[in-house]
């Protein structure tokens, strides 16, 4: 085949489609082809399901290093309560124990009670005092104290016996 002088009206070749034309097809390029992309096909599922398990073991470890972290806390945790001066403050801060001779105040917190309660408990009676508008200048005194109800509810459920039902009847 020979080849057309090339004329100015014709747009200059690139070596890309020169390489492209000198490219022939046959059998041989195809069975080549073919083999290629079966090859490609058929170990694709194989290539992911590799890539899906080596995720799942850098997940798996990162468990394992939570969980060793968390076993060490805990020990760490179990050594804190073998001593006598943690068990102590533990007991202070969570059951409010004091030692003899110590006076404790626990302060409650007023914010977390339920102004707008009108059931007659506490919220109510806070929000009731909350809608006056007067300040009182005096200070007001129970009229008994309460030290004193404590120890007459002592005394009396150790001396009092017990009333029946039928007895009141």
């Amino acid at each position: 085949m020979a080849k057309k002088p090339r004329t100015k009206r014709q747009p200059r070749d690139s070596q890309a489609s020169v390489w492209f034309e000198s490219f022939r097809v046959n059998s041989y390029l195809v069975t080549v082809f073919a083999v290629f992309v079966f090859g490609i096909l058929s170990l694709a599922p194989v290539v992911q399901i590799w890539f899906q398990q080596r995720q799942e073991i850098a997940d798996y470890q990162t468990q394992v290093a939570q969980a060793k972290e968390d076993l060490a806390n805990m020990q760490v945790q179990r050594e804190r309560w073998d001593d006598p001066v943690y068990i102590r403050s533990q007991a202070r801060s969570r059951l409010y124990y004091v030692l003899p001779g110590e006076i404790s105040f626990l302060v409650m917190d007023a914010d977390g009670v339920n102004l707008s309660d009108t059931s007659g408990t506490v919220g109510a009676k806070l929000a009731e005092q909350r809608r006056t508008t007067q300040i009182t200048s005096s200070i007001i005194e129970t009229r008994k104290n309460w030290v004193d109800n404590i120890v007459e509810s002592v005394v009396r459920a150790g001396l009092e016996e017990p009333v029946s039902a039928n007895a009141t009847n």
